[in-house]
């Protein structure tokens, strides 16, 4: 099944996201006309608050993930069985904490440190508690997506993007022509939508896992094992939510919203572009997890180098056009462009460079079960964003500040992964910095280069865009045919394009 089925899973998962890319970049343009530049950043900022207790969530997504995959590398039904059940129950118990603190800590910093006008505040807390609505029923939904992902339906995965993207849309279709207040209707038509989703989710799962039937269950020592991988994972990734929320406070704080406006707009495209990347590796990461519960370490660990590799070359495909034409683009996209956002999309592009390598490695640390270290680490390496931006911006009142530390820190938090796996599996440092040396960096560095040759050359127009990416992605996509792959992989793709023209 291995490298066939993560290319057919990959397939479904990109015929989900050009959809998705599609839809969501008009439905972002469409709110930010509507909302404005105020209300589009008060919305990013205030709903960032609730996502700060994502560290919690995200924990236990990982876990979750884990387990399950883990025991269907194994082939135990009954073990599987206990691991939904007691994943459910958990996750209900992070949703009741989620919901205590939000209404606690978060509602007080929300009306006492924020800077949003004034007139504005009813309608914040409206965002505020629908993202706190939106967010429960989000972390209930865990178990059944994770179900999803282990059991590699990606085909159903990308179907449910799809409905997903489409509500979505149709919100935006529905946002336009409502009366009231457009910010607090759109946040309560937001939450509609997580609610129909969390239920279709659900009901295929029932339908097609056997194991995803909830049965109260006590098993001390499975809980024990959950609790203690996802309370490591915890730190990791308290240390990843604190970083992208609370660099957008920190953002309000010596700015304004305008500022949070920008910085969402980039968070918004660079998603996207992620996208790219993070479907690859969604269908890539159960395959890692099996191959380890099955003890096949030599394989794990070339499908983890292998995943680096196209992560960064996939990424590399579309951020290159977009970074270079980044400025046009965004005024044929949105029309009125706020200050500060070229730079914060440009920015936030190199740092994904350096994020897109992390998945793999991070999943083959998860499949080891031993995180401790790992967690440790990640999230301190993480968590110095905050006092390295705050301090930056009290020397340097430039926005730009709070994405120069994202990308000094991911690339301390990489390297120290690497050197965290290679004290679990053995590995040689050697292969990775070659991979880096005579793969990445050539093939970014001709990618990047003959692009921003051919830009000049070509109108600043619509058409002159279209040509212009579509020459930048054969570029790129030539090198890393020609430099950024091994001969098998060559002969692999060639094999393949001629059964294709064959038939």
């Amino acid at each position: 099944m291995g490298n066939s089925q993560i290319a057919k899973n990959t397939a479904y998962l990109y015929f989900r996201m050009i959809l998705t890319m599609a839809v969501n970049l008009y439905t972002v343009r469409v709110i930010w006309q509507v909302l404005g530049v105020d209300d589009y950043g008060i919305y990013n900022l205030v709903g960032g608050i609730v996502l700060i207790f994502q560290f919690l969530n995200n924990a236990m997504i990982s876990a979750s993930q884990r387990f399950i995959s883990f025991e269907l590398g194994r082939g135990d039904p009954e073990r599987l069985r206990r691991v939904f059940s007691i994943s459910i129950s958990v996750h209900v118990l992070i949703a009741i904490l989620v919901l205590v603190a939000s209404e606690t800590v978060g509602l007080w910093f929300l009306n006492t440190q924020l800077n949003i006008p004034p007139d504005r505040m009813t309608a914040a807390n409206w965002v505020y508690q629908c993202s706190i609505i939106a967010f429960v029923v989000a972390v209930i939904s865990v178990p059944y997506n994770a179900s999803i992902v282990a059991h590699e339906h990606m085909k159903a995965y990308g179907y449910f993007g799809i409905l997903d993207v489409l509500l979505r849309l149709a919100i935006v279709f529905m946002l336009m022509v409502m009366p009231g207040d457009k910010l607090i209707v759109y946040a309560v038509m937001v939450v509609c939508v997580q609610v129909s989703m969390r239920v279709v989710y659900q009901i295929y799962c029932l339908h097609h896992f056997p194991e995803c039937r909830f049965r109260y269950e006590h098993d001390g020592t499975l809980m024990k094992d959950m609790f203690s991988f996802a309370g490591w994972s915890f730190l990791g990734n308290m240390g990843f939510s604190v970083r992208d929320q609370g660099l957008n406070v920190i953002v309000n704080m010596f700015f304004n919203v305008a500022v949070n406006a920008a910085k969402g707009i980039a968070n918004q495209v660079s998603g996207v572009v992620m996208g790219f990347t993070t479907n690859f590796q969604m269908a890539l990461n159960p395959q890692i997890t099996k191959r380890y519960a099955r003890g096949e370490l030599a394989s794990m660990m070339d499908l983890v180098m292998r995943g680096c590799r196209f992560s960064f070359f996939l990424l590399m495909v579309m951020m290159v056009p977009i970074f270079i034409a980044c400025e046009p683009l965004l005024r044929l996209w949105l029309t009125d462009v706020a200050p500060y956002t070229v730079g914060f999309l440009r920015l936030m592009m190199v740092c994904m460079l350096v994020d897109c390598m992390v998945a793999p490695v991070t999943t083959a640390l998860q499949a080891t079960g031993h995180i401790r270290a790992f967690q440790i680490w990640i999230s301190v390496i993480m968590l110095a964003n905050i006092p390295i931006a705050w301090v930056w911006l009290e020397f340097d009142r430039d926005p730009y500040v709070v994405t120069y530390a994202m990308i000094i820190t991911s690339a301390v938090a990489l390297a120290m992964r690497l050197i965290l796996l290679r004290r679990q599996i053995f590995f040689r440092y050697a292969d990775f910095l070659k991979m880096m040396l005579f793969r990445l960096v050539p093939v970014f560095a001709i990618s990047m280069g003959m692009s921003w040759a051919i830009y000049p050359l070509l109108p600043d127009t619509l058409v002159g865009l279209i040509i212009f990416a579509v020459a930048s992605v054969g570029v790129s996509a030539l090198a890393t045919l020609l430099l950024g792959i091994t001969r098998s992989e060559q002969k692999a793709i060639l094999r393949k394009l001629s059964s294709k023209f064959e038939r």
